[in-house]
């Protein structure tokens, strides 16, 4: 993928992206690093406030994944008016406004837990969500931009890896912090002023934990903030709000974009339902918080299948590894669903794994030749993110509708489906 900064001009006039161009900004790739940790970790947070809040507020699994459908929203909403806003202040800038974008959001948890309104935590999540949109339009294509352009899908895959580490850490911890309870009643049993108190009392965990996420996030934007002037060679296409929309006419940038949306959707719908999921007497049968912690192996999955990756991704086409990891995922989703015990609940956490190289390659295989409309490029993947907001719904109206979370997964399934045939589609360079 060649998403460079600036662009040569042809005899015939042409735009002609000069895959030699890059931004000369030493060390940076380290500061982009963990821009991917923080917001891969924050969204996984997203898997272990579900169940929470479900529970705090009695919700069915289609209220329940509201949660996302907020979070995700922001991706729509915020996608080109994001990219538009990067261009005129820069990445750097960009990432600082993001930054305490998402400082925001999480102090906007206080007022949400205070008055135990389930409409305020949505709130909160869209806020927060909004910030890492900008933050994650600021990444993606500023990692590809710091390097030589042969090993961009090599190089993405491995700074979507510190993504995982996020994922896999937050989790972990968070579930921690959240979802073990202080009381032994749950919100089912109680009403009137009883309920009001309890959902205030046990959501004072989520507050906590956000508080310190603020706190760290002011942090880190003072701290690239110092670093705003560090780009050199910084330079984008200025163009209309909605100019990012005729790169949907090219149809490897178009059917990319769409699997962009159905990845994220199928990946988030999965890792939404995963407590849930394990908790059921015929998979696992666990507790809660137990679990909770189980997710740190669903997104580790994606952490190692990422470190691999990258090296796959050097020698083999990165078309035919996304088809063979896709295949993967089914065969995982039709094991799971068809066996029970532990065999069905690791069977599903290990599509993780699968999914480690789904992002990064969607994203360079769709974008190549971008040139100077990396941003517009971006922007509009950010949008197709919004996936993440309506397969997690359909599936939780499908589990709501059957009764079976097993049945539910039919829809990811039919996600990656697709998501092969892109695959196979672009298993060649553009």
């Amino acid at each position: 993928m060649a998403i460079a900064p600036g662009v040569a001009t042809s005899t015939d006039s042409n735009p002609v992206e000069d895959e030699g161009t890059q931004i000369n900004a030493p060390g940076l790739n380290y500061f982009v690093f963990a821009l991917f940790f923080i917001f891969g970790g924050i969204t996984s947070l997203n898997d272990v406030i579900l169940p929470k809040l479900k529970e705090l507020f009695t919700l069915n699994y289609t209220q329940a994944m509201l949660i996302q459908f907020c979070f995700f929203t922001a991706y729509l909403v915020i996608g080109i008016p994001g990219a538009q806003l990067v261009k005129r202040i820069g990445y750097m800038r960009g990432a600082v406004v993001g930054l305490l974008t998402m400082m925001a959001g999480c102090l906007l948890f206080i007022p949400a837990s205070q008055t135990a309104t389930y409409g305020l935590f949505l709130f909160a999540l869209f806020v927060l969500a909004s910030g890492v949109v900008v933050v994650q339009v600021v990444t993606n294509p500023l990692i590809s931009l710091l390097g030589p352009q042969k090993t961009v899908h090599s190089r993405l895959t491995f700074a979507q890896a510190f993504n995982s580490l996020g994922t896999t850490i937050f989790p972990r911890v968070g579930s921690t912090l959240i979802l073990g309870g202080l009381a032994g009643v749950t919100a089912a049993e109680l009403s009137g002023a009883e309920l009001d108190a309890y959902r205030t009392a046990e959501s004072q965990a989520i507050v906590n934990t956000y508080i310190g996420l603020a706190i760290a996030l002011a942090v880190i934007a003072a701290v690239v903030w110092s670093f705003r002037n560090r780009l050199q060679g910084e330079k984008h296409e200025q163009s209309s709000l909605s100019g990012g929309f005729a790169l949907l006419k090219r149809p490897r940038f178009g059917y990319g974009a769409l699997c962009i949306f159905l990845y994220v959707g199928a990946e988030v719908a999965i890792g939404s339902l995963i407590v849930n999921y394990l908790m059921q007497e015929g998979v696992m049968g666990l507790e809660e918080q137990a679990a909770g912690k189980m997710i740190a192996y669903y997104w580790g999955g994606a952490l190692v299948g990422r470190l691999i990756g990258s090296g796959l991704l050097r020698v083999f086409s990165p078309g035919l590894i996304l088809a063979t990891v896709a295949a993967g995922a089914i065969t995982l989703l039709a094991i799971s669903t068809n066996t029970t015990g532990a065999t069905s609940g690791y069977s599903l956490l290990a599509i993780g794994l699968m999914n480690s190289i789904m992002f990064p390659t969607i994203f360079s295989l769709a974008c190549e030749k971008l040139g100077t409309k990396a941003a517009d490029g971006s922007g509009i993947i950010n949008i197709a993110i919004f996936g993440g907001a309506v397969i997690p719904l359909f599936t939780g109206m499908l589990a709501d509708a059957s009764g079976s979370l097993a049945t539910a997964m039919i829809l990811p399934a039919i996600c990656y489906a697709i998501i092969a045939g892109f695959g196979i589609f672009a298993r060649n360079p553009a």
